[in-house]
């Protein structure tokens, strides 16, 4: 489907909204709070899944409504709908009727910005629907082609566009269109009676071009496939206190839940992160610098603004070892007496924004790969991860291995199955031992839940060396 040439037609319509209705409604309802927006969202997206040598799912959805948010002090008051209409609109103002008065603690609203970090075209318009489905049967063809051991092979591409428009009564109307790609292969090799799994992603903020290029869905399916190959040749994991090698790009996971929650503003404002209260303190070894920047163009946790209007920005949180600052909505920012970061993230228009990452990354370091796995005299490389859990007041983790191996005397050794990682941030990050110069940003297939609510987002690191992690193992 093609959308009008102006994004803006999608949020009003005559009769329903009109924009200066929109700035009444918004200097009325909110006059008497310390904060808050009026969020308009439309949002379109599909997805199409190949399965089993067919098309097996197809997916297309669109939907529009708003999110009306008071803030006063500490509370909040939020109402929202699947109906753009000034009536609607109006009838979700009376919630905020019940909010204290304004405590006068207003902030300044956010700065403005002319960036533009990904283009305003829709990635549903640009490739037509049987150019979809043929990318996916290309896929699954070249995959089955690869290798006599290839049993069963997944694809799916999926894409969604956005048209958002944020109001506040102390400035103008910030407007941002969001595109959003993502292609995934998955196989499962068989051999010997035994069946192992591989899979790839990739995706960001731009069109279906660019995983339309031959020479990206192959990557795709050869990056998957040696994945599966390599399991089916695993032996048990080890288990104990061990040193651990963890791959550039996609194992920064591991950083983002371990540490990156726990420097969220609210669970810090609340005192209920292990990095509560620690500003300017050694939380990590010497070298240890981890950054959250937004503003990465075309990254799939990438935003030009986020969803307070504030403009993303690369934030410093631990320089050289030391805790440097938090990652801050409007709300936590004011309570807390600082500037917002530009993290201020919600789902869509059905809720109220949190402080969230965006990329989240280590800094490379001076390290040289090699030299760091022939340090290891006994221990696990990580290469990638599946699911992990933690948790934000002890900072306790649990990550799986979905490829791992054994390393023997400074060498790669035979590659392993069911390996965990089990930790907790705040130590983790003090037993770095080495910073490999190779930083690499995962391939766009973060997605992160906080609260109830799934945000797109970025991970990465360099090759990294920490010694005395315990490895849940299988043998």
């Amino acid at each position: 489907m093609t959308f009008s040439a102006d994004p803006r037609s999608l949020l009003y319509r005559p009769g329903q909204l009109e924009p200066d209705e929109a700035r009444a409604l918004v200097g009325r309802t909110l006059a008497q709070c310390d904060d808050g927006e009026l969020y308009l969202q439309f949002i379109a997206s599909e997805a199409f899944g190949f399965d089993d040598g067919r098309l097996k799912t197809c997916d297309y959805s669109r939907e529009a409504g708003f999110g009306l948010r008071g803030v006063s002090g500490e509370m909040t008051g939020f109402a929202h709908a699947n109906e753009i209409s000034a009536a609607a609109i109006a009838r979700a103002g009376e919630t905020l009727t019940l909010l204290d008065p304004a405590s006068g603690q207003r902030s300044a609203p956010p700065v403005r910005t002319n960036r533009h970090l990904y283009t305003d075209a829709s990635p549903l318009d640009g490739v037509e629907f049987a150019a979809k489905v043929a990318l996916l049967e290309q896929i699954d063809a070249a995959a089955r082609a690869r290798d006599p051991r290839v049993a069963q092979v997944s694809a799916s591409i999926s894409g969604s566009w956005s048209v958002v428009e944020i109001l506040r009564a102390d400035t103008d109307a910030v407007t941002d269109i969001r595109p959003l790609v993502r292609l995934n292969v998955s196989i499962v090799a068989e051999a010997n009676g035994r069946r192992e799994t591989g899979s790839f992603g990739i995706g960001g903020r731009y069109l279906y071009d660019d995983l339309m290029k031959p020479e990206t869905w192959n990557r795709a399916i050869d990056a998957a496939l040696a994945q599966a190959l390599v399991n089916l040749e695993s032996v048990a994991a080890p288990a104990g206190e061990m040193t651990v090698l963890l791959a550039p790009g996609w194992p920064g996971v591991l950083l983002h839940e371990a540490v990156g929650h726990g420097l969220e503003g609210d669970f810090n404002r609340k005192g209920t992160s292990a990095f509560s209260g620690r500003l300017g303190e050694r939380v990590a070894a010497p070298g240890v610098t981890v950054v959250d920047d937004g503003s990465i163009a075309g990254r799939r946790g990438s935003l030009t603004v986020d969803d307070e209007g504030t403009p993303t920005q690369e934030n410093v949180l631990i320089e050289d070892g030391i805790l440097k600052g938090y990652l801050q909505d409007r709300l936590n920012a004011r309570l807390m007496g600082v500037a917002p970061t530009g993290n201020g993230r919600r789902e869509n228009y059905a809720h109220a924004p949190m402080p969230r990452m965006t990329n989240t990354f280590m800094r490379a370091g001076n390290d040289d790969p090699a030299e760091l796995l022939s340090r290891v005299k006994n221990g696990i490389f990580a290469k990638s991860f599946g699911g992990g859990q933690v948790d934000i007041t002890s900072g306790k983790f649990v990550f799986s291995c979905t490829e791992a191996y054994r390393i023997e005397n400074g060498k790669l050794g035979a590659p392993i199955k069911g390996a965990t990682l089990i930790g907790d941030g705040p130590s983790v990050l003090t037993r770095v031992t080495g910073i490999g110069n190779d930083l690499a940003l995962d391939e766009g297939v973060g997605i992160c839940g906080k609260g109830g609510q799934s945000v797109p987002a970025g991970v990465g690191q360099p090759t990294l060396l920490v010694e005395g992690l315990t490895v849940g193992g299988t043998g």
